[in-house]
């Protein structure tokens, strides 16, 4: 726990890694993946993929969504999308994952910024100009406020999107991926993003 408290409090790393709250009067936050280990009222206990072991007090508007698996060909044009991409010997982005965001979540986090998923990855929040299917892979054009890039999509890359969630979603042995604060020093749930039935939220 001291090494995700250190992390928090670091002000460049909510920078780089915050950028859906730059704008708000919030506590810097940043998200931790893992495993949900048990639930005891509002403190999850949660193993972190690097090992450690967290406890997490959900705050008064903590919120779920399930994240869930659909197909490649539910990616539209005019799509709003979220890709984490790692750049390939050529320095093209290729994707990790891809979110299909739900109408209502048009514009979230739009742009595209450094990402924490393995070293040196990214995300794009854009909107889907073009996508062509190549064989069983395919490759998006993206456009958001800033600008546009290309994206390959290998056909084994997970296709996600999200629905809001409840309380029967926290039990022992879930995937989640979870928004974290400091506060009066405990880690205090913002957010909870988990998979059911042991899908792991890929981004």
């Amino acid at each position: 726990m001291r090494k995700l408290l250190t992390i928090i409090l670091l002000s460049n790393f909510l920078s780089v890694f915050s950028p859906l709250f730059s704008h708000a009067q919030v506590p810097p936050t940043v998200r931790v993946r893992g495993t949900i280990t048990g639930i005891d009222g509002q403190t999850i206990f949660f193993s972190e993929r690097s090992g450690e072991k967290l406890r997490i007090q959900m705050s008064e508007k903590f919120t779920i969504q399930e994240v869930y698996p659909i197909q490649m060909s539910e990616i539209q044009s005019n799509s709003y999308i979220g890709t984490a991409t790692l750049p390939n010997k050529s320095g093209e982005l290729v994707a990790l994952e891809v979110l299909v965001f739900p109408e209502s979540m048009r514009g979230v986090g739009e742009g595209h910024y450094p990402w924490d998923l393995e070293p040196g990855s990214y995300m794009t929040n854009a909107t889907v100009s073009q996508f062509v299917k190549i064989g069983e892979s395919g490759k998006l054009q993206l456009k958001y406020k800033d600008g546009e890039k290309t994206v390959l999509v290998p056909k084994d890359v997970p296709i996600v999107t999200f629905r809001p969630g409840s309380n029967s979603l926290l039990v022992p042995n879930a995937q989640a991926l979870i928004v974290v604060s400091q506060q009066d020093g405990k880690i205090m749930g913002v957010r909870a993003t988990i998979g059911k039935d042991g899908f792991k939220p890929p981004m």
